[in-house]
């Protein structure tokens, strides 16, 4: 997993990470809400809630659950592109309480095919800080963690 700093330091959080399924598996952990109560969220605030109406200008939302007992934290967006098996880009936005609420930002999902691999880079633009990167760093790459885990038990 890569990370890096954009012109806009502080304000984008770029990732790149090489997943053991085909491509096609990879699509439908990414588009099937079946799929995505089981890996979306880091590992200490998973997915508790995930609704989604998957389609160009279709919403999302998420609610994240402390393990340790912590505030829900919801999420949501807007679905703004789709390419099947290739790209999904959609608006996040955080909810109160949490402190970059109504924050909106980009995320661009793409996936390729590395022979029966799958690569997929994630951008997310806007983000308000530098401290909002790293902890966006962090909680995706958790999220990725468990998305390999998934991934490994669903193929």
């Amino acid at each position: 997993m890569k990370i890096a700093d954009s012109d806009l330091a502080g304000a984008e959080l770029f990732l790149v990470r090489t997943f053991d399924a085909p491509r096609a598996l990879v699509w439908e952990a990414w588009t099937d809400t079946e799929h995505l109560k089981r890996w979306m969220g880091p590992r200490d605030y998973p997915a508790s809630v995930y609704e989604a109406d998957f389609r160009v200008g279709g919403k999302w939302r998420a609610c994240l659950q402390s393990t340790e007992g912590g505030a829900d934290l919801w999420q949501g967006g807007v679905y703004r592109e789709i390419v099947p098996h290739e790209r999904i880009v959609f608006t996040f936005v955080w909810d109160e309480p949490h402190p970059a609420h109504s924050h909106n930002m980009l995320v661009t999902v793409t996936l390729a095919d590395k022979g029966g691999k799958t690569e997929l880079t994630f951008r997310q633009q806007f983000l308000p800080s530098t401290a909002e990167r790293d902890g966006h760093a962090y909680g995706w790459g958790s999220c990725f963690d468990r998305l390999a885990e998934h991934l490994a038990a669903s193929d």
